[in-house]
């Protein structure tokens, strides 16, 4: 029991990593069996995650020491505030898509069910491994990793368009991962060490020149994933993938993973203050600023509906980049809490989404009309989501835009509270009129009640409940807000008031 007390960290790890090899060896020959180890370890992965937070809150260190390579080189695990709210989010949201994956690929007879769902449980453990990483190598190490790990699975439909994808990711990852190794390198050479310090260990002695060159690296190592633009296009190529997939690792985890890396590197590597002394912050800024805009209006012309949530997503993750870059407290909690509430609002989308294709062969947003007579429930839920990406009070999307919009005002960067403001519109664009031809128009397609079976509308309904909940009682559900507070605090030294 002490043993797993102290080493829960890795723990967390390599439970979905032993349940990926329970499914690969169990096959096809036992299909509720495979699935049960799926779900065992899903359950077991987020027990021992939420095992952890109310020490994180309290001041509490959970490490690991893996592997010393050599002095100030070693492969370690730490358990702060940043990592387990990421952890928190992934590892809860891992059960409701086992399920919800369950009904999506019995009710499309996908073929090489074991493959996938083995590929799956591996991303998960790389996932909660860059949660837990310690020090810049480990994280990268897991990064790679999930790289891998993703290949199979965005190639899973086996044709030859998904194999031209599935090329395109692997050359924009490979080129990520040699970025990242090569800033790795020069922070060891001007550092001597690569773990995470809240308040960054950089220091401007170390010369301009260098500084950038290791933004650089890993704005390019870690902006593949987030979708930053001009370096974004492998993701909505990636939406080939099943729902599933798109649900969980392109809206929750391998996403999340670049955002999550820039919150590594600003709060952990530079630090707030070298970030805005060095100039990095308002570029990064420009960028992030950039990509929410062109990707908003980008998905006003995609007719296809998990391209047009694709687009979403690649805006969505700039508004956590944005909120990073503004070093102003209020927009960095803001963004520590838009990471779980664009979690919860965009998997219950592409949830919806799947349950749609699944179920009636639709892909497009124009043939949509009336489908909310048909499947009202997974519409309702659609409905719900959308308006928390735009914004709207009582859903999640509200807190964390709230406080992004507050930070900008903070930093004086009104040209970024317009952006945001704009963005909303433009989500508004782009999003609602899909729920209002579904509810509103009529088709002689969807003319009965007919929903999609229970294992895909009740992760539906639980997602779009999560979504409601952090809008109502941010800090009720997980202490995701008191988390994301905690992340500022021990970045900034600011402390705030709370959520009720």
């Amino acid at each position: 029991m002490d043993l797993l007390l102290t080493n829960r960290a890795l723990f967390a790890i390599l439970v979905s990593a032993f349940a990926a090899v329970a499914v690969a060896l169990t096959g096809e020959r036992n299909r509720n069996l495979r699935e049960s180890w799926t779900v065992l370890a899903a359950l077991a992965k987020f027990g021992i995650v939420a095992s952890m937070v109310p020490g994180v809150l309290a001041g509490q260190r959970y490490d690991v020491n893996l592997l010393q390579i050599s002095p100030g080189i070693e492969l370690a695990l730490r358990v702060d505030p940043a990592g387990i709210l990421f952890a928190m989010s992934a590892s809860f949201l891992w059960i409701l898509t086992s399920f919800y994956a369950f009904g999506y690929m019995r009710g499309g007879k996908e073929k090489k069910q074991t493959r996938f769902f083995a590929w799956l449980a591996v991303c998960l453990s790389a996932t909660i491994g860059i949660c837990f990483s310690a020090n810049l190598l480990t994280f990268v190490l897991f990064y790679e990793i999930l790289s891998v790990a993703t290949y199979p699975l965005v190639i899973h439909a086996g044709s030859e368009k998904a194999y031209r994808i599935g090329r395109q990711y692997l050359v924009y990852a490979i080129t990520a991962g040699i970025a990242l190794v090569g800033g790795i390198a020069l922070v060891h050479n001007a550092a001597g060490s690569l773990d995470f310090v809240a308040g960054g260990f950089l220091e401007a002695e170390m010369g301009t020149g260098l500084l950038w060159a290791i933004f650089a690296c890993f704005f390019i190592g870690f902006g593949v994933k987030a979708g930053v633009m001009p370096i974004h296009s492998w993701l909505p190529n990636a939406m080939i993938a099943p729902t599933p997939v798109s649900a969980l690792l392109h809206a929750v985890a391998v996403v999340k993973a670049g955002v999550f890396g820039f919150v590594r590197l600003v709060g952990y590597t530079f630090g707030p203050d070298l970030m805005g002394v060095l100039g990095a912050a308002a570029v990064l800024a420009a960028f992030a600023g950039a990509t929410i805009l062109l990707a908003s209006f980008i998905a006003l012309t995609k007719d296809d509906l998990k391209a047009r949530l694709a687009y979403s997503t690649v805006g969505h993750l700039s508004y956590i980049v944005l909120g990073v870059a503004l070093l102003a407290p209020q927009a960095m909690l803001g963004a520590a809490f838009h990471m779980v509430t664009h979690a919860a609002m965009k998997i219950t989308l592409f949830f919806c989404a799947g349950a749609i294709y699944i179920h009636t062969g639709k892909k497009k947003v124009s043939q949509l009309d009336g489908i909310g007579r048909q499947m009202p429930l997974t519409m309702a839920a659609f409905g719900v989501g959308a308006i928390g990406l735009v914004g709207i009070p009582t859903i999640g999307g509200f807190i964390s835009k709230w406080y992004l919009a507050a930070g900008t005002i903070d930093a004086g960067a009104y040209i970024f509270l317009g952006v945001l403001l704009v963005s909303g519109i433009l989500n508004a664009a782009y999003l609602v009129p899909i729920v209002t031809r579904a509810f509103f128009r009529t088709s002689p397609d969807h003319t009965r009640f007919d929903e999609a079976s229970a294992l895909m509308v009740v992760p539906i309904a639980l997602t779009m409940t999560l979504s409601i909940l952090l809008g109502l009682f941010p800090d009720a559900i997980f202490n995701f807000f008191s988390l994301a507070e905690a992340i500022v605090e021990t970045v900034t030294g600011t402390t705030f008031g709370g959520a009720t």
